[in-house]
């Protein structure tokens, strides 16, 4: 996959530096093929001046640019979002809300709230995807250790991780989500939502796994050894995972857990493009 060039801090003020220019391409981003009316289709209309509103000339609907958008309805200028969007998209290592306050000089509800939506606009975006091939599967807990406990169940949360795999055994795509439990309906629910069937799934010999496996998929298991070739991609992204949490957001409650785990999942599946994740997460938080 080609790579694309990062898009330096000098550009992107030089590109988006006005109200305007962040209009103009967000206008060119949400409607990629001309203005669409969402009442009745219609592609002529007209803009209402001072109100960053659209009126369809058919049916007289009228549409905002931030409609539909998670910047809809905020009262911020669309230099703000931009900004907020371009920070977290550059820096691989996430952005608190505290930090991102003091860099767009916002207060800190705001930037909670702003990182809120962009991600959950990253989680929406990974939910149109299936992973497919080659495929590691395991639940992992993260959270705070709970005293006695080893192995599964050492941890507050459970999470289901699956990793797809290209031909030549690297991963590709990452999923996870946090779950109630790791019982059979659990599983079931969590691979026919995310594997696409005929998929090979790789596990280890929990016996929760080999029911809901059964029918759709090729199910390769083996039990569990630290040093086996087996599931290694899947605990090393579980490990990098932790790490992300721990060191930018310092943990977290299990209430925003999957949010943290959604904008990890976004950046690995997105690693290969470097700053061109910018245009990617613009599109996603515009549409």
């Amino acid at each position: 996959m080609a790579k694309k060039n990062s898009l330096s801090f000098s550009k992107f003020i030089k590109r988006f530096s006005t109200e305007q220019a962040c209009t103009d391409y967000l206008y060119q981003v949400k409607w990629p093929e001309g203005y669409v009316c969402p009442k009745c289709g219609c592609r002529e209309h007209y803009p209402i001046r001072h109100h960053g509103r659209y009126q369809c000339k058919s049916c007289r609907h009228q549409t905002s640019l931030t409609a539909n958008t998670v910047m809809h309805r905020t009262h911020l200028p669309l230099t703000k979002w931009f900004w907020a969007i371009y920070l977290v998209a550059c820096d691989k290592r996430g952005i608190s809300a505290l930090a991102l306050s003091g860099k767009i000089e916002v207060c800190y509800e705001t930037a909670w709230y702003m990182l809120r939506r962009i991600r959950g606009a990253m989680e929406m975006r990974d939910q149109q995807y299936y992973l497919e091939g080659i495929v590691e599967f395991d639940d992992s807990y993260f959270g705070a250790k709970i005293k006695g406990n080893r192995g599964r169940k050492a941890g507050n949360q459970a999470v289901f991780v699956a990793v797809s795999k290209d031909e030549t055994g690297h991963p590709t795509y990452l999923k996870m989500k946090i779950t109630e439990n790791i019982q059979r309906p659990s599983v079931r629910n969590f691979i026919t939502e995310n594997v696409k069937p005929g998929a090979i799934v790789q596990t280890d010999g929990f016996r929760s796994y080999r029911q809901p496996l059964a029918k759709d998929y090729i199910h390769e298991s083996q039990n569990f050894d630290p040093d086996a070739e087996l599931l290694k991609w899947l605990h090393m992204v579980i490990g990098n995972a932790k790490a992300f949490i721990n060191g930018t957001y310092h943990g977290t409650s299990t209430k925003h857990l999957q949010m943290y785990l959604s904008e990890f999942c976004y950046r690995f599946n997105r690693r290969s493009f470097r700053g061109g994740i910018f245009d990617r997460l613009l599109i996603a938080v515009a549409r």
